[in-house]
């Protein structure tokens, strides 16, 4: 495979995984942050934490939560460093 099209593949797997993988990764961030900053103010938000871990309610991800953040952050690192590669010429 030429070096151009793992670079063309890498960006339509990046283009397609950004929005998938941007989402649980900004949950992440966001709940561990606001938790963070709670608890420095005395409030314990107990419900934060279970989001965190991928604890949505009806939907929980925990066994596979740390896994799937992981590896998105991965394919989506790799795809990104591909697509900076240059085609030669």
């Amino acid at each position: 495979m030429s070096q151009r099209q793992l670079s063309r593949r890498a960006r339509k797997v990046h283009r397609w995984l950004v929005p998938i993988a941007a989402l649980p990764l900004l949950i992440t961030a966001g709940t561990g942050s606001l938790y963070s900053l709670l608890l420095e103010q005395g409030i314990d938000a107990f419900w934060l934490l279970k989001i965190h871990t991928g604890n949505f309610g009806v939907l929980n991800l925990q066994p596979v939560y740390p896994m799937l953040l992981g590896g998105l952050t991965v394919i989506v690192t790799i795809s990104g460093a591909a697509m900076l590669l240059k085609p030669s010429r």
